[in-house]
């Protein structure tokens, strides 16, 4: 559990990012490359990323997974405390890393894994290995964002948009609740999953909420507390933002009936069987209010049924539901 501790001042400076920021989603977009989750959500660019027959990554980008792993730390100056909108200024923000912090933030690395190649050079201070992570980083952006930023750009404001409508209508600690469905408000604490036990005292610094398309599950944020607070958080996410469905898909003519949100949990239910509400939030990347308001439609049109086992309430499809998700296309 992440515990973050506020101060008046700290909520009156909390603010929210202006834009997806190219360095943080590039970060999370490597965990998401790697570790396989949010597979209804990510598994299409993933293929796409690879290639149609498994192609690796760009040569020169193809060790960035060793510096970046999904699973514990990553380097804190990879993603640049101060907020950058595009990718030039966060390279450059980067690459002006001092030395003395690269070694720093790669011996932390160095305690969970081993440094070898590329990464052992910046860690040696080779200058030819900072040439070679702008050009690993840059390449790497080319062919694996950048064919999609206007989606996720258009994602990422969508949620801006909401946060800043949730602000001028509830204040700033209705903003910190919907952060995540398990998200706990207990003035002047907020509580968020995290990967560890932690707490993060602001001392008046407040602190920036980034919206992150490829941030998934839990926030994530800098090891260095002495850094400029940062949370990348979860957006909800849209199972059509890859492509549109071609005419004629079944998918598609049932998005229209039901909505995309409502198809995606009945996709989810279908493809994972009963889901409790957490679970269903978590499988498909929309809220847990949102699941459970969704779940409460889906139920009243006999598409799911819903019953309570122990402390939790778990959704299964109807027979109704299965055979709208299974209708064959029409042609």
């Amino acid at each position: 559990m992440l515990r973050i501790h506020f101060t008046g001042e700290d909520l009156a400076r909390t603010r929210l990012a202006t834009g997806p920021q190219p360095m943080w989603e590039l970060l999370l977009s490597l965990h998401k490359l790697a570790d396989g989750e949010g597979r209804m959500v990510f598994d299409g660019w993933r293929r796409r990323v690879r290639g149609a027959m498994g192609a690796a990554l760009p040569a020169s980008a193809r060790w960035l997974p060793h510096l970046a792993p999904p699973v514990g730390y990553s380097p804190d100056f990879l993603t640049p405390a101060r907020q950058a909108g595009d990718l030039g200024t966060g390279l450059e923000l980067v690459l002006a890393t001092p030395q003395r912090r690269i070694r720093d933030d790669l011996t932390t690395l160095a305690a969970q894994q081993p440094l070898c190649g590329p990464v052992a050079d910046l860690a040696d201070g080779s200058r030819g290995a900072l040439h070679g992570l702008g050009r690993a980083l840059r390449d790497y952006h080319a062919h694996a964002l950048a064919p999609f930023w206007n989606r996720i750009r258009t994602c990422v404001h969508a949620d801006l948009t909401t946060r800043g409508k949730t602000f001028l209508h509830a204040g700033i600690e209705a903003v910190l609740t919907g952060l995540h469905p398990r998200a706990q408000w207990s003035p002047p604490v907020l509580e968020l999953p995290y990967g560890m036990d932690r707490d993060i005292h602001l001392d008046g610094r407040g602190v920036r909420l980034l919206p992150s398309f490829f941030c998934w599950g839990r926030p994530f944020t800098f090891r260095d507390a002495g850094l400029p607070p940062v949370i990348a958080y979860p957006i909800e996410h849209d199972l059509a933002w890859l492509d549109p469905s071609p005419p004629g898909d079944s998918k598609r003519s049932l998005a229209a009936l039901l909505g995309r949100t409502r198809t995606t949990v009945l996709t989810a239910l279908a493809a994972h069987g009963g889901c409790t509400t957490t679970e269903l939030a978590r499988r498909t990347g929309i809220s847990l209010a949102s699941a459970s308001q969704h779940t409460g439609v889906l139920r009243d049109a006999g598409l799911i049924s819903t019953v309570r086992r122990g402390g939790h309430v778990v959704h299964s499809l109807q027979p109704a539901g299965a055979s709208l998700i299974n209708a064959p296309a029409k042609r």
